[in-house]
């Protein structure tokens, strides 16, 4: 830092070298003893040296005190250096007039974003309410009609939920149940969700008791399971669905759909993104797998995917992760 401060003042020192040569050739011309212009020059130094020193000190603190403002903050304005002058008080008002306008935009942002989360927490609350209803209607008959229904109707309820999640993930939902689970209660919970469309699409489901016990959220780790089995159901024409245990308490969740393009494979988990498949069929939203992404990142846990096309995909969940992120 000395360094580029004598950088930032060279041009000072190059002009108080400069006189000195002026008074040290003019002493030459008219033969007058340098020693009576060298002593003097040398006690400017000296002094100018010291000053030089002190100033270096001043700009070092506040050169320390300017690098620990990493970012804009709502106190911005209390910890700023005290102007040396009229260029810093100048550059201060700015930074000043900035803050208040950050947050007044801050303000305005956050109130929106809250008016929107209670619209759709209500909108989510309300639209429970026909759901229910109607699956009371047709939960005594027995037909093709309301077979088809019930099913339609499951996947309207997964909807609702996945907004449902959505809104607490972005609220920073902190309703965690951290704790030892059996995962075959949890799967075998999930499974029985989709035992109706399984029996309807005529798929076999692959699945044996892992016998294993994992630490995690049971109400979320479920939505995560329920979201990737409700994906092979979407995308698995024909054949089955496997869930399994790999070594490292590794859950595995494998179809044998259509699979998924390579190009789309890393980015499967990203907001909005649908991919090929669901630009072709218009039915993906690009929300499911990255609300996954989100939860098992919280619990601790990953998740990837493995696919070729035509041939299916597997979803790996390594569920032996313990640290979480609130």
């Amino acid at each position: 830092m000395f360094f580029s401060y004598l950088k930032q003042i060279y041009k000072n020192i190059l002009i108080y070298i400069l006189f000195c040569s002026i008074f040290i050739i003019s002493f030459a011309l008219y033969r007058l003893p340098l020693k009576a212009v060298i002593y003097p020059m040398l006690i400017c130094a000296v002094i100018g040296a010291f000053f030089i020193f002190i100033n270096f000190i001043s700009i070092k603190n506040k050169h320390i005190l300017l690098s620990q403002i990493s970012k804009l903050t709502d106190n911005i304005s209390d910890i700023l250096p005290k102007a040396q002058n009229i260029q810093e008080n100048d550059y201060q008002n700015i930074i000043h007039s900035l803050s208040n306008e950050y947050n007044n935009l801050k303000i305005k942002t956050e109130r929106k974003y809250l008016n929107t989360i209670d619209y759709y927490t209500v909108w989510v609350h309300q639209i429970k309410t026909p759901i229910t209803s109607i699956r009371l209607n047709i939960q005594n008959e027995d037909s093709d009609l309301s077979r088809r229904l019930s099913v339609d109707l499951f996947r309207i309820e997964q909807y609702v939920e996945m907004v449902l999640t959505f809104l607490k993930l972005e609220n920073h939902g902190s309703d965690y149940v951290i704790k030892e689970y059996n995962l075959d209660n949890i799967i075998k919970s999930s499974v029985k969700k989709f035992a109706r469309e399984f029996i309807s699409r005529n798929l076999t489901l692959i699945y044996n008791p892992l016998n294993t016990n994992v630490i995690t959220d049971e109400k979320w780790l479920s939505f995560v399971i329920d979201q990737v089995l409700s994906n092979a159901l979407k995308y698995t024409y024909s054949g089955s669905i496997s869930i399994y245990l790999k070594p490292n308490k590794t859950l595995c969740i494998e179809d044998t759909g259509i699979g998924i393009a390579p190009e789309d494979i890393p980015r499967i988990f990203e907001n909005g993104y649908t991919g090929y498949n669901g630009r072709k069929d218009k039915k993906a939203n690009g929300i499911g797998l990255y609300l996954c992404k989100r939860i098992c990142s919280n619990l601790g846990h990953k998740i990837i995917a493995e696919s070729q096309i035509d041939k299916g995909t597997c979803i790996y969940i390594d569920l032996a992760q313990e640290h979480f992120q609130f």
